[in-house]
């Protein structure tokens, strides 16, 4: 549905995108990733043909953005940031300008305009003024602006950002609503747990660059190299840390005070503030973390607590970000 071939996009000296090379299938979730400037409202912008490419090309359903805007724009739908409407204009007014320029007039128009105002849960808020909205209704009536031509494709750049909690909550149940009526999403946020919970594919950019492309899962089990294990043993604990810095694939191994008995992620079977191994596993190494309750069993110590730190998709973009796996 979405190809890029080696999109680049260069501003005098400054290269925005840097032989961006994505391919997205129909009905993909598509979550981009990156910290500011690192190119994701440049690639948005340019698949919404408001921008044009230095050199590279960009296609939607088989369509060249810049030899065939007219053509693209009607299957795309854009959610910028931001929103913006013309002073004293109401919700209903503002969704029918839009559908107009779409040419969808008469009945049709009303019956369009007020689907998509209950997909979007704001019927209640049909006759208030659009810059009334709080930060949350309007990013709303934003996605259901670009939802009255039923685009194949929605390109949204953070959505989510500034919202509150609750605003938060209500654009994810949002989003997936729109995913499971088979839209094409190109979402880019800085919310990686929302993310996580809504796409089936990520991409991660720094400067310019596509350092990942994937699933979810395969992003975590990536970063999971280089990881944590904390081990815990009901005695000699110096010899058991010992025993696990001389197994291939440890890069290091730490003996840190464990949580006090009835602390938050405390485990059972061990005494309050018992000591902890940290096992840090080398960043090259394939191993298979079975091999560390085997060994310490095989030497005769009881294992009072084995558990892998925490690896979610925060913490796989900061590795995969800064280059720590490949």
């Amino acid at each position: 549905m979405i190809e890029t071939i080696n999109l680049t996009k260069r501003y005098n000296d400054l290269t925005a995108l840097d032989n961006l090379n994505l391919s997205i299938n129909a009905g993909d979730c598509f979550g981009f990733i990156g910290p500011n400037g690192a190119g994701k409202t440049t690639t948005i912008k340019i698949l919404a043909t408001l921008l044009k490419p230095t050199s590279g090309q960009a296609m939607i359903d088989g369509l060249t953005v810049g030899w065939q805007n007219r053509q693209i724009r009607p299957l795309i739908g854009y959610v910028p940031d931001f929103m913006g409407a013309y002073q004293d204009m109401v919700v209903t007014e503002y969704l029918e300008f839009f559908a107009a320029c779409y040419n969808i007039h008469g009945q049709q128009r009303r019956k369009v305009v007020q689907d998509v105002l209950d997909l979007t849960d704001l019927n209640y808020k049909a006759t208030a003024e659009v810059n009334s909205l709080s930060r949350g209704m309007q990013q709303r009536l934003s996605v259901a602006r670009v939802l009255l031509h039923d685009p194949k494709v929605l390109l949204m750049d953070e959505p989510a950002s500034g919202l509150d909690p609750r605003a938060r909550i209500e654009m994810r149940e949002l989003l997936k609503e729109l995913r499971r009526m088979g839209k094409t999403i190109i979402i880019s946020s800085h919310i990686l747990p929302d993310l996580a919970e809504l796409c089936n594919v990520i991409g991660i950019i720094e400067r310019g660059q596509l350092l990942f492309n994937g699933t979810v899962q395969e992003a975590v089990r990536r970063a999971k190299v280089g990881h944590v294990v904390h081990v815990g043993v009901a005695s000699r604990v110096a010899e058991a840390a010992e025993a696990l810095g001389k197994l291939p694939g440890v890069q290091k191994v730490a003996v840190k005070e464990g949580p006090a008995a009835g602390a938050a992620g405390a485990t059972g079977g061990g005494s309050g503030g018992a000591p902890v191994i940290h096992v840090t596993l080398d960043s090259g190494a394939r191993m298979d973390v079975s091999d560390i309750p085997n060994l310490l069993v095989n030497q005769g110590f009881r294992i009072t607590q084995f558990t892998e730190e925490a690896v979610n998709l925060e913490t796989a973009f900061m590795r995969l970000a800064q280059g720590l796996v490949q």
